[in-house]
């Protein structure tokens, strides 16, 4: 473990997933800066009630669009139904300072943005031995297989977590320059259930919100590992980092673009790929296919990282060095 440790260090690629994170994190932060300058513009005022209210009426003027799918309207009431949740309990869901911003910004990089940086620690670890030559050496030494494997997983898992947690911090003090420090103990709704696709707010309650941000980066770890476990396991595979990292760029964009096409397709759901939005189902987000809960996702994440790493060590195992 302390030599797997000390060649993803000597890499960089960790430091350079804390840069990625703190340019994009800074690039959001400014982003949400100007839309709030928008909608002082537009609307007049940042007081939160009047921005729901119109945010309510432009969803039921784009629901009389004839032109738009059955789909995108069941989201809008969604979104109208909760909206109205939030007024008749007095709960801004946007409530102005950095815990907000911590919270926003896993619910927008948990499908692509944090699958993808970890993704660039995993996809090489074991392919890019077979490319600089090292797997011979590596393997000729008195340890067996499963434990080099082992080291190597772990140490994964350790950057994983560092990853999530980088952002975390990265978020925390971007976001604090930017919005101020508060909003950690503000109340947020959660619990939100789907029935017949609509929303049912009858099952909601407030929780403060440090604890569903907690919540909500707990899933995301969880959805990190599972991409890095899959990218893992692709790695021993193939002999070439940059096919194996193709491989789960084309897997992770792909996943993101049938999410929005599953309606169409229900199978699609027991691909691990469209179950990445794990963090949506807090907030009582609906999904595309129905039948999709956070337990649903859980477990086909689950099943898959299970299968990975059973294929990975098998695979690893008994392949022939010299072949």
């Amino acid at each position: 473990m302390q030599n797997e440790t000390i060649k993803l260090i000597r890499r960089r690629r960790f430091v350079l997933v804390i840069l990625i994170l703190a340019i994009l994190v800074s690039l959001f932060a400014y982003a949400q800066q100007l839309n709030q300058q928008r909608t002082l513009q537009r609307v007049g005022t940042l007081d939160w009630r009047p921005v729901l209210q119109q945010q309510i009426a432009d969803y039921e003027s784009r629901m009389k669009n004839a032109f738009v799918p059955e789909d995108r309207k069941k989201m809008y009431q969604q979104r109208i139904e909760q909206a109205r949740y939030y007024l008749e309990k007095n709960i801004n869901p946007a409530a102005p300072g950095t815990a907000t911003f911590v919270r926003t910004f896993m619910d927008l990089s948990v499908s692509l943005l944090l699958p993808l940086l970890v993704v660039t620690l995993s996809a090489d670890l074991v392919s890019s031995e077979w490319g600089q030559g090292t797997i011979k050496l590596l393997l000729t030494r008195p340890v067996r297989r499963w434990k080099v494997l082992a080291a190597k997983y772990a140490v994964l898992v350790m950057f994983v977590s560092l990853t999530i947690l980088a952002a975390f911090v990265t978020a925390t003090l971007i976001g604090g320059f930017f919005f101020g420090w508060g909003g950690w103990t503000m109340p947020v709704a959660t619990g939100f259930s789907i029935v017949n696709s609509q929303l049912d707010a009858s099952t909601a309650y407030n929780v403060p919100q440090w604890q569903y941000i907690f919540r909500s980066y707990g899933l995301g770890w969880f959805t990190c590992l599972v991409v890095a476990t899959v990218a893992f396991t692709i790695s021993i595979l193939v002999r070439q980092a940059a096919a194996a990292m193709g491989i789960m760029l084309a897997a992770l964009i792909g996943g993101n673009i049938l999410y929005d096409l599953a309606s169409s397709w229900t199978g699609v759901k027991y691909l691990f790929v469209v179950n990445l939005r794990i963090t949506g189902y807090l907030s009582g987000a609906v999904p595309p296919i129905e039948g999709m809960t956070l337990p649903f996702s859980l477990a086909v994440l689950l099943i898959w990282g299970i299968a990975a790493l059973v294929i990975g060590f098998a695979v690893f195992s008994k392949r022939d060095v010299l072949a």
